[in-house]
């Protein structure tokens, strides 16, 4: 079964792009899909996509981008209790993040991606600590934002797609790093989506 998930199923700009990979990538498409249209069943295709992003990961040594998967899998199943169970057995609605909460989020994803990224350099053979500590430690962020339905979930989003985007074209995961060219787009629509539903909501 993994020498099947690790063959390639084609080749893009010479490089083979394995089944793993492949399915990784759909299930993560259709994931975020469904986070734009506040679709509850976007976490559990996002933990089954972090399984299989896990082993894809660790075999080109990005450690960092490999553990935040292990991480991804809990914090799926913990956002999506929190969907289903929405506020007082109401949907849980988009709401905006106060100010105060912005900045400490802000300074607590920078000590994270330090800390993240001296563990790697340190620590393991990762040839791009710090890039790879980067959007390791701000998914997080998003992550938890996006749990609570907070609009600016989709900002942070972008920036940790930027940064990924360029990390797997310099690995050579060309499927992946057009996922993430295209995450960047979709989450730039996830924002647009977010805030007439905040319109709505507060008319």
């Amino acid at each position: 079964m993994t020498e099947l998930l690790f063959s390639p199923a084609f080749t893009l700009w010479g490089t083979d792009t394995s089944w793993l990979e492949l399915i990784a990538v759909l299930l993560a498409f259709a994931m975020i899909v469904c986070n734009i249209v506040e679709l509850h069943w976007g976490w559990p295709l996002a933990a089954i996509s972090s399984v299989l992003y896990f082993f894809l990961f660790w075999s080109q040594r990005l450690y960092g981008e490999a553990l935040l998967q292990v991480v991804f899998i809990v914090l799926a199943l913990w956002g999506w209790s929190v969907w289903m169970r929405g506020v007082k057995g109401a949907s849980l609605p988009v709401t905006r993040m106060p100010v105060d909460q912005r900045f400490t989020l802000a300074w607590m994803g920078t000590l994270l991606w330090l800390a993240t990224g001296g563990v790697l350099q340190n620590f393991t053979d990762s040839d791009v600590p710090w890039w790879d500590a980067f959007p390791s430690a701000f998914s997080l962020v998003g992550q938890y934002l996006l749990a609570y339905k907070r609009l600016e979930n989709w900002v942070v989003w972008i920036a940790v797609n930027v940064v990924a985007a360029g990390l797997f074209a310099w690995k050579g995961l060309w499927l992946t790093t057009l996922l993430y060219l295209v995450f960047i787009a979709l989450s730039a629509v996830g924002w647009r989506t977010w805030a007439k539903h905040l319109k709505l909501e507060a008319a």
